[in-house]
């Protein structure tokens, strides 16, 4: 085995691990609504939301992978060389994910990833090989790391837009319901739930799947860049694993922290969040789930009862928010200078 082989197997290895890091930190993210309104079991939570996980990255189309795998250009650096600094955005996306979810924080993947990949392409070659997309976007043309950061920063004020007015109308329509009204409100998230999950491992196995086509493609092993089929699968397998096994710290920050979850709160935030994010996938605009689904929550306890709004709760998760990109960016560069004392 030559060493680009080497390192390109390397790279596969740790895509499939920050996907499954990325399904185990967000798992929470989908699962938390139904838990806290009651409307499923954990177990029946995991087995729906898994199903839909492993369709969404197969049936979700390759926008978004797209997308990651072109806003950072590493064709005119060595194959190995840019195998390596991809490796190194890796280790900083997939160390800030266990970081924060062992500290039980809502944080964003997609925030890691963009992070730890322009950390080390810029640490390596120069900020020259990162398509920033600012001069562009003057000319009316969305592309690079600001169509991803665009996609990052509006989704969450969309989703707590959408979800604010959705609630406004559902406690309109149901204002005369009866208690019993719970039940099918409950049942209801059986298909808003999967359409969440089916629109996470869309968007999500999205980011992991053109990180490894461009690894295809600085390997030669691809003519262009097209995501091939084994791509889609081993990412929307890894992801599923993740989401089976279930990053359990963040469920009652999302489910409980935020704001006191009922069965209509439940099935607005997961209409919200689902709508959002597939939209997103559309479009070609990653998103973090993490913020889309904790923002539908504050805007639909904002439009029921404000003063109830755990904000502080929500002051913790900007903050985590607003330092995840340099964070990981500075993960990845101390890895960077690491692989620099030993290549």
């Amino acid at each position: 085995m030559t060493s680009l082989t080497a390192l390109a197997v390397l790279a596969v290895v740790l895509v499939v691990l920050f996907d499954y890091t990325n399904g185990f930190h967000d798992a929470s993210n989908i699962i938390a609504t139904v838990i806290a309104s009651r409307a499923m079991t954990p177990i029946q939570a995991v087995v729906i939301v898994a199903t839909f996980e492993f369709l969404g990255p197969l049936l979700g189309g390759t926008a978004v992978a797209n997308t990651i795998g072109k806003f950072v250009e590493l064709g005119d650096v060595d194959a190995r060389r840019a195998i390596l600094i991809i490796l190194a955005g890796l280790v900083g996306a997939i160390v800030w994910n266990l970081g924060t979810w062992w500290l039980g924080i809502p944080s964003s993947s997609s925030h890691a990833l963009t992070g730890g990949l322009c950390g080390a392409v810029v640490a390596s070659v120069g900020a020259g090989h990162v398509i920033w997309g600012f001069g562009e976007l003057g000319r009316g043309h969305v592309t690079g790391v600001t169509k991803v950061l665009m996609g990052l920063l509006l989704s969450p004020v969309v989703g707590f837009v959408i979800g604010f007015l959705l609630q406004k109308i559902s406690a309109l329509l149901l204002r005369r319901a009866r208690p019993s009204a719970n039940t099918g409100l409950r049942r209801a998230q059986w298909v808003t739930s999967a359409w969440l999950a089916f629109s996470h491992g869309a968007n999500d196995a999205q980011k992991s799947m053109g990180i490894l086509t461009l690894v295809l493609l600085l390997a030669g092993r691809i003519a262009d860049f097209a995501v091939p089929f084994w791509v889609m699968l081993i990412c929307a397998s890894a992801i599923t694993c993740g989401i089976l096994s279930g990053g359990w710290r963040i469920v009652r920050t999302v489910g409980f922290g935020i704001y006191k979850i009922r069965p209509i709160h439940a099935l607005d935030a997961q209409l919200t969040s689902a709508g959002v994010i597939y939209a997103a996938s559309l479009l070609g605009a990653p998103v973090s789930t993490t913020h889309v689904v904790s923002s539908s929550i504050m805007g639909i306890g904002a439009a029921d009862h404000a003063r109830e709004v755990r904000w502080a709760k929500a002051k913790e998760i900007l903050t985590t928010w607003l330092v995840t990109i340099p964070g990981s960016a500075a993960v990845s560069v101390v890895t960077i200078l690491i692989i620099r004392l030993f290549w």
